[in-house]
């Protein structure tokens, strides 16, 4: 497991598709949250915070983390390669979390550049009279890398169930959205008495919304990995049904 993990890294690494996912998500905060004049910029806001970055990051993941993950199995798939991966001493299981573990990897390595922006905005805090945030900062953070987690683990089933990487991408890319930001929109419409509650509560906005306000709670990190475990075994499931 460990040699297909770093190959998976190393396959990111050595083309484009790695450093392309890195260069784009920070030119784009860059701009947005440095440049560009409007309410994510945050040389702009009332107080010396990072929440701009942190609204922003998962709309931008949501487009570049399918993008990264849609060819891991349908690569495989559309070339016969994935034939040559069974034949490894290895499990099935074994060979989902080596490339699952690989695009988070990535999602990590595209968000230390961005300590930049914490290492600025606690310079500007020192001149305001408003404390920086740094545990609300610190959390949010890890709400980042869980949403990113998750977000590989959906990308990764779309990647399994079918060979065209365009397909993959575009299923990822709903299935994101409507775990981030669709169950919650359903939820605020008020159609279904208490379940309107319950619809929230299985989006990915509530759980996150919830860390960046500086308090991880055990709930959300079960959430979490309770949503990647469900993508992994759904992705599990399809890739075992390839080897009848």
């Amino acid at each position: 497991m460990k040699a297909l993990y770093f190959k998976e890294i190393r396959s990111f690494l050595s083309s484009v598709i790695g450093y392309t996912f890195i260069l784009i998500f920070l030119v784009t905060s860059g701009l947005f949250h440095w440049v560009i004049s409007y309410n994510t910029n945050l040389l702009e806001g009332s107080e010396a915070d990072l929440i701009p970055f942190f609204n922003m990051s998962p709309l931008i993941f949501l487009i570049l983390i399918p993008a990264i993950t849609m060819r891991s199995i349908a690569e495989e798939r559309r070339t016969g390669t994935i034939e040559l991966l069974f034949t490894r001493p290895i499990s099935d299981l074994q060979i989902l979390l080596a490339k699952y573990l690989a695009g988070v990897t990535l999602v990590v390595i595209a968000l230390v550049p961005t300590l930049v922006f914490y290492i600025s905005m606690t310079t500007i805090a020192l001149d305001d009279t408003v404390a920086f945030d740094h545990g609300a900062t610190i959390t949010s953070y890890i709400g980042l890398i869980l949403l990113g987690s998750v977000f590989v683990a959906i990308g990764l089933f779309a990647s399994s169930i079918t060979n065209s990487q365009i397909v993959a991408f575009i299923i990822a890319m709903f299935f994101c959205w409507i775990f981030y930001d669709g169950l919650t929109l359903l939820g605020s419409f008020n159609l279904m008495g208490d379940f309107d509650y319950i619809i929230k509560y299985c989006g990915i906005s509530f759980h996150y919304d919830s860390i960046k306000r500086g308090v991880i709670d055990s709930s959300d990190i079960i959430y979490f990995l309770s949503v990647i475990s469900i993508f992994i075994f759904a992705a599990l499931t399809v890739i075992k049904s390839l080897k009848k």
